[in-house]
This record gives structure tokens, C-alpha cells and sequence, in this order.
């Protein structure tokens, strides 16, 4: 077969693949068998020596399982494919496009690979989906874009993707390589099976969601829909290999969740419907990046918030928290407290001056960690430099006098913090209960320096 005439008409990077089958229904060696202009300068420029052909296919693309797995199945089944996929290690998005050949040569297939990149995604190319999968993918969209609850909302589309794959358990995780932890961020378990929930394996399940970028080797996904596959990803990954093993998972498709260039997580669905693996594949490509992308403004907006509303410094709720709480009682939005409490520190400004506000610093989130644990259910501010408030709902008065003495007694306990401490109970009206309280704060503060006036800063 004379492959060059047959790429001489292609304006495009385009190649012949040849795949040597075997009986069994597996293949071996895949190698480029030719190349048209475009490809063999592209090769050029990208190796730095002439292409070769007939080379095995490693050496002129990156090495990808299912690079391979395309390959296979467009010359088995006699059928185009199509690709559009992001090629996270290199920056790039590949659009590719595989034809069947005919083939002269027993036991080897030959497609045709037209390729191209391009460093952003083209929104106009990621729509090329069939019918069913791009309406799939708008109603999703459709979905995410449109929701006041996001994590339900989530949930909805992981249910969905899971009847789509016909799987038994469907799983967005949440990976945090900073603190070394996953979360469950949306699930759904088909009733009639016996698998158990993510949270069964959550504690230290990072150390094997570590391991998935190395087992990924560059590729878009991890796709295993037989025993033969599963066999080449335990050897892969022991580990993980086993896990799947011992939940009775037969099949998988992992894909990672990332957004500029940042890993996020992962989608996966487990002993999924191998027949409509490639419509799973397609659906999943496209799916995966508009999840990608909502996860990351939905972090990005929970981030805002906690900045916006919580003390950097202390982790407890900062003073524009605080005013917007009291405001809110005030309009009778919000229902009053039972009791407030005012806490200052004592010889803090002395301490920040003497031993430098690295220790200053450590006083104040002790200070934090001590009010937090003794009203648990409450919210703590942080009300000004050195002053902390808790409004305190739901609590007697003698329960509000066993806690402040718990205050004072686990300040002894510590290094340096020292508090000077004002209550007020059972005022109806909540600006004249903090005035009450920070008045009786100021009394004790007072008190305090008389018994040590070595500590008062002059």
C-alpha cells in the first residue's frame, strides 16, 4: 500500500499507525508507518533528527495508554474516532482524528492520525460531540451555571454521571497537597449494590491519590474495562491495584479535575459499562473541564468568603462578621442572645514591645484556641487588637459563670495568656448588654493591674 500517495493529499499533520493484532483480541507493537510533509517537519523540529519510518510510535509522541487504546479500536472496529483532549503535562490541547485503512499485511491494522495542537483550549472544537454527548454536556452545563446550592446541585450532576456509565459508584475527590488530605465532594451509589461509601476509606486515603499523576503518566484519564488492564494497572500501582481488589472494583475510569493548570481532584466511576466506553470517554472529557472550572470558582468563592469573614490571625470570625451579627439583631433578623462576653488581653502591648509580635501573635491565637474550646457552639470575634466577644445563645446563667471560670482557669494553665473578662446576662437589648460587658471588662481589667502593676504598660 503506497501510504505516501495517501498522506500526500493531507494539508494537516497526518500519519498511517500501524497496530500488529493478536489472536486473543490484544495488540502489540504500534509504530508510525509514514508520515505527510507537515508530520516529518514537525518531528524534525520537535526531535531534532529526521523521522524515521516504521519507528515505534514513542518516538514521536509521548507514550499513552490511551493513545493506544484509540489506535486499537479504530482499526478493529472499522470506525472513526475523534479526540479533543487536554495535554496537561505539555500545556497544549490535542485535536485528533483517527481514520480506519484497509490492510494488505496479515494480523497488523493501519489508521490514519491527523493531529493538531494549540496551547488554549477552542471552545468551537470542544463542541464537535455527538448529538447525544453534547446535549448531555449542555444540560450539565446548564445545571452547574444555574443553581443557588452548589454542592447539591453536585450532587445531582454525579448521580448523573453515574447512570450515564452505567457504574456502580461515582465519586468527585478533593485533593489538598498542602495539608495532605482528600475530601469527598459529591457521590452517588447505585442502591442495588453492595459498595461501600468513600467515607469508609477517607482517613489517609491521600497517600494513594498521591500516587495517581505517576500511574496517569501524562495521559487525560485512566480507562480499565477488562482483566488484562487491570492486570498492567497493579503492576503499575500495587497499591491502589490491590484497594480496587479488595472492593470488588472490575472496571474504572479516573479522570483529574484541573483548572489552570492546577489539580483539584478527581472524578471517578467504578465498574461502569464497558460497552459504551468510548461514548464514556467523550461525554467525560468535556464534562470533567466544565466541573473543573465550577469547582475551582466555588473554592475560589468559599476562599473569598472565609477571607472576608474570618480573623486571619486567630481563625475566629472577624469584626465586620461581628457588626453585620449585631445590626442583624438590631433589625430583629436575628434572634438575641442570652448573654454576651467580653474578653481582653492583659499586658499583651507589653509583651509585643519587649518580645516582638511573633510572641504577641502566638498569646492572641492561644487566647483563641481557649475561648473556642470552652463555647464551642458559638462564634467568637475577634472585636479589636487584643479583644475578643462571644455572643452566647441558649445557656443559663449559672452554665455562662462555669464557663468563664473555665476561661480564667485555662488562662492560668497557659504560658501568657491573661484575660480580663465582662459579662452580661439576660439584657433584651444587645448594644446596651455589650456596653454592660465591656464596662464589667474593664473593671476586672483594672483588678488585674492593681494586683500586678509590674505588667501595665506606661
Amino acid at each position: 500500500m503506497d501510504f505516501d500517495k495517501i498522506l500526500s493529499h493531507y494539508r494537516a499533520k497526518a500519519c498511517v499507525m500501524s497496530v500488529e493484532l493478536y489472536p486473543d483480541g490484544s495488540y502489540g507493537n504500534i509504530r508510525v508507518a509514514a508520515g505527510n510533509k507537515a508530520h516529518c517537519d514537525h518531528m524534525e523540529a520537535l526531535t531534532h533528527h529526521p523521522f524515521v519510518p516504521g519507528c515505534p510510535y514513542e518516538e514521536c509522541f509521548p507514550k499513552n495508554q490511551n493513545f493506544e487504546d484509540h489506535c486499537f479500536r479504530c482499526v478493529q472496529s472499522d470506525k472513526p474516532l475523534h479526540a479533543y483532549v487536554d495535554l496537561y503535562m505539555m500545556g497544549l490541547w490535542l485535536n485528533m482524528f483517527l481514520l480506519p485503512l484497509e490492510s494488505d499485511t496479515e494480523n497488523i491494522g493501519y489508521c490514519i492520525y491527523s493531529y493538531d495542537v494549540a496551547p488554549k483550549a477552542d471552545s468551537s472544537t470542544m463542541a464537535d460531540l455527538s448529538a447525544e454527548t453534547a446535549t448531555y454536556v449542555l444540560n450539565t452545563c446548564i445545571k452547574l451555571r444555574g443553581t443557588d446550592n452548589v454542592k447539591q446541585t453536585f450532587q445531582e450532576v454525579v448521580e448523573d454521571i453515574r447512570k450515564t456509565c452505567g457504574s456502580d459508584h461515582c465519586c468527585i475527590l478533593l485533593t489538598d497537597a498542602e495539608n495532605r488530605e482528600c475530601s469527598i465532594f459529591a457521590e452517588s451509589i447505585r442502591e442495588d449494590v453492595k459498595v461501600r461509601p468513600m467515607s469508609r476509606y477517607i482517613e489517609g486515603f491521600y497517600a494513594i491519590a498521591e500516587t495517581w499523576p505517576e500511574t496517569l503518566a501524562g495521559s487525560t484519564c485512566i480507562i480499565v474495562k477488562d482483566e488484562r488492564e487491570m492486570e498492567k494497572l497493579r503492576l503499575a500501582n500495587p497499591i491502589w491495584g490491590s484497594m480496587l481488589d479488595l472492593a470488588g472494583v472490575k472496571t474504572i475510569v479516573l479522570f483529574p479535575l484541573r483548572h489552570s493548570g492546577e489539580l483539584l481532584g478527581y472524578l471517578w466511576a467504578v465498574n461502569f459499562n464497558v460497552d459504551d466506553v468510548l461514548k464514556i470517554k467523550e461525554t467525560l472529557e468535556v464534562t470533567t473541564f466544565l466541573i473543573a472550572s465550577e469547582i475551582s470558582s466555588y473554592l475560589l468563592l468559599n476562599k473569598l468568603e472565609v477571607m472576608s469573614t474570618i480573623d486571619s490571625l486567630t481563625g475566629v470570625k472577624n469584626r465586620n462578621v461581628m457588626n453585620n451579627r449585631i445590626d442583624q439583631i438590631v433589625a430583629g433578623r436575628k434572634p438575641t442572645p442570652e448573654a454576651v462576653v467580653f474578653a481582653d488581653l492583659n499586658g499583651l502591648k507589653r509583651m509585643n514591645d519587649d518580645q516582638g509580635h511573633i510572641s504577641g501573635d502566638k498569646v492572641l491565637r492561644a487566647a483563641a484556641e481557649i475561648l473556642q474550646y470552652v463555647f464551642p457552639d458559638e462564634d467568637v470575634y475577634r472585636a479589636g487588637g487584643d479583644e475578643f466577644m462571644i455572643l452566647v445563645s441558649n445557656v443559663t446563667e449559672d452554665e455562662l459563670n462555669t464557663r468563664v471560670a473555665k476561661i480564667r482557669t485555662m488562662a492560668k494553665l497557659s504560658e501568657n495568656v491573661r484575660f480580663s473578662i465582662g459579662t452580661c446576662y439576660g439584657e433584651p437589648d444587645v448594644r446596651r448588654a455589650m456596653h454592660i460587658a465591656d464596662e464589667r471588662m474593664y473593671v476586672d481589667k483594672n483588678s488585674f493591674y492593681a494586683e500586678h502593676p509590674e505588667l501595665k504598660y506606661r
